[in-house]
């Protein structure tokens, strides 16, 4: 069995839930080298997380962003953290309901994810800026 440990930082994106299959996967090419194991990847913020859902809609994508704002909303007058901007508390929040890490079964040299599931990096601030994922690729 083997173990590695990779840190990429990813671009910034904007506020929103976006598919980074494909950036984890050109930043750690030694995933297709891998023909049974895991890989875990964690995200090493508080305010913005990861989760594994629909990848084919992007409508999905745009209704996790609205329910979650309408659940977890700005400008709430019980939050005292609020000195970061009106987005700061609310994005916290966000990022422990989904969490900070997601694993994902290696098969064959891919994700041995469902027909219909990506890993979205789910950025709950206005400028979250880059985001640094520390990525666990156990084989065998």
């Amino acid at each position: 069995m083997s173990i590695s440990q990779h840190k990429i930082s990813l671009r910034p994106y904007p506020r929103g839930f976006h598919l980074i299959n494909r950036d984890i996967l050109d930043a750690i090419p030694d995933v297709r080298k891998i023909k049974a194991g895991l890989c875990h990847i964690f995200i090493q913020h508080t305010s913005a997380s990861l989760t594994i859902n629909e990848n084919a809609d992007p409508t999905v994508r745009k209704d996790f962003e609205s329910h979650f704002n309408k659940m977890v909303p700005e400008n709430a007058p019980y939050y005292l953290h609020n000195y970061e901007g009106p987005d700061d508390m609310p994005a916290h929040i966000k990022a422990s309901l989904l969490g900070p890490s997601v694993s994902i079964p290696i098969t064959d040299g891919h994700f041995n994810l469902g027909i219909w599931q990506g890993i979205y990096l789910c950025e709950h601030r206005d400028h979250g800026g880059s985001r640094n994922l520390l990525i666990t690729l156990i084989a065998d």
